[in-house]
């Protein structure tokens, strides 16, 4: 029976490759033909099989090279019990006297107004946002005890305030470039005042750490800080150039006893210069202005600033405007902008006296008549 061998090939090499309840029925019926009746039975059904197998569509059908995984593989894949999950942060209470300031902070804490409406602020509702702090490394990255505060500063000192002993915070690892930034976010994004020199100092330790972890150059730094901030990028380089101050001249550009823009002129000069100019502020009881701190500028870049020439620059009097040398501003706008109270002045009594010239003399007489 040459078709009842041909049908059994065929149901061998079948390729049927799903369905094994239909393929083992099939398969049985090819073991008991008889015939070539019985195997044309069987050989159709084959054809049928075949074709709804073959015949469906493309994006259906799985190829066994896609989800056939090796014993590697299998191996390799931990159980769903052993693979990691998202880790969560949990909140913790730790002791004010186990957390500890930043080994550099140019945030101060002060205990002022502010302080006082905080403190009263967690004594009604408690603290609100916890605090972010990472466990303390000596000098040999060994944990010591305690942890690093980076943010919540004032709202341990509010607590201390309010005799708590805990404030809650997040714990957190984190490198030092890392916690410097998450530092500087936090209080230039939520404290409303900040003094120039805490301003001043964020921005460079944070555009030093931007610098260390990958992000080169100073000016693509600055963009980005800018980005972030109400600041352009000139004057966050302007604000930058303060840390050149040494301490008492930047105490005062914090006090408002020196403007922020000659400081930043005076940040040229050398320490020893600076406190030159500290010494001539002082016993003149005086604060530079923008032209004679642009002045001290020139001289120390043409190498002629000395001593003698800072206490005869910031010894000069500024021109003071006497008391009748004044003019309102309804006069003002007759008279271009660049003309001083003296020229308006002069101009107007020249005015009245042609206008007072003009008129009639009176009938009365003067002192005289």
């Amino acid at each position: 029976m040459p078709r009842t061998k041909e049908v059994k090939n065929q149901v061998k090499n079948a390729h049927i490759t799903e369905g094994s309840s239909a393929l083992a029925l099939v398969q049985d019926m090819s073991n008991h033909i008889v015939d070539e009746a019985t195997a044309e039975a069987v050989a159709m059904t084959v054809n049928v099989f075949e074709k709804q197998v073959l015949d469906k569509p493309k994006s259906k059908a799985v190829k066994t090279s896609e989800v056939a995984t090796t014993k590697e593989e299998m191996d390799a894949t931990p159980p769903k019990s052993e693979m990691q999950l998202p880790q969560v942060e949990t909140v913790v209470h730790i002791k004010l006297t186990d957390l500890h300031p930043p080994e550099f902070c140019p945030f101060v804490v002060i205990d002022n107004d502010s302080m006082n409406q905080l403190a009263l602020s967690i004594r009604e509702f408690g603290v609100r946002e916890p605090g972010l702090a990472r466990p303390r490394k000596d000098d040999k990255d060994k944990i010591i005890d305690g942890y690093e505060l980076l943010i919540g500063g004032r709202r341990k000192r509010a607590c201390e305030l309010e005799g708590l002993e805990t404030l809650p915070v997040i714990i957190r690892e984190l490198d030092d470039d890392s916690a410097i930034i998450a530092m500087v976010d936090s209080n230039l994004g939520q404290r409303d005042r900040l003094l120039p020199s805490e301003k001043a100092w964020a921005y460079r330790i944070k555009m030093e750490a931007m610098n260390h972890k990958g992000i080169k150059g100073d000016g693509h730094s600055a963009e980005i800080i800018a980005e972030q901030s109400n600041d352009s990028r000139n004057q966050i380089f302007r604000y930058i150039r303060l840390t050149e101050l040494i301490v008492p001249l930047l105490d005062k550009v914090d006090m408002s006893k020196l403007a922020f823009n000659p400081a930043v002129e005076l940040s040229y000069l050398s320490h020893k210069e600076q406190a030159d100019v500290a010494s001539a502020m002082e016993f003149n009881a005086m604060k530079p202005s923008l032209s004679q701190a642009k002045r001290l500028k020139t001289l120390k870049q043409d190498g002629k600033l000395t001593t003698e020439a800072i206490n005869l620059i910031l010894s000069e009097s500024k021109p003071k405007t006497s008391h009748h040398e004044k003019i309102s501003n309804r006069f003002r706008n007759f008279f271009p902008a660049d003309y001083s109270v003296k020229q308006m002045n002069d101009v107007i009594a020249g005015l009245l006296k042609n206008w007072k010239s003009e008129q009639p003399a009176s009938e009365g007489g003067g002192a005289n008549g």
